[in-house]
């Protein structure tokens, strides 16, 4: 959970940075497609510990997680809809990197950042 919360200062600042900014500068963009894929890794790697503790079912892929937290009534369906947008877009970020849209990752970081706040405080919950 530290690590995730330092992955979110970091994207909470890079969000204040101006469009031609972020487009222009590599170590801006950079930054925030490298710790956009933290954050989402940490969120799912928390959900899994979540899961097993849970033990709510097994996790084979990472589309299990928000999967069965939904099912098990800990996150509602428009979240769990969220999730699985960031863990396709996870994949973009890891396996598609020369095929970035940066226009996207600017606008996840202005308009999706609360989607990992949200997850971030159910998780809370159980600490």
């Amino acid at each position: 959970m530290e690590k995730l919360e330092e992955y979110l200062q970091i994207l909470h600042r890079l969000r204040e940075t101006p469009l031609a900014t972020f487009l222009e500068n590599p170590e801006k963009y950079g930054s925030a497609e490298r710790f956009l894929q933290l954050a989402i890794e940490a969120i799912d790697d928390i959900g899994s510990h979540l899961v097993a503790d849970l033990q709510l079912g097994t996790v084979e892929w990472y589309r299990d997680v928000p999967e069965l937290l939904c099912e098990a009534g800990y996150i509602d369906e428009t979240l769990y809809q969220r999730w699985l947008r960031m863990i396709g877009f996870r994949n973009i970020l890891v396996h598609d990197y020369l095929d970035i849209d940066r226009h996207q990752v600017y606008q996840i970081l202005q308009n999706h950042l609360e989607d990992f706040d949200q997850i971030r405080s159910i998780f809370a919950q159980f600490l």
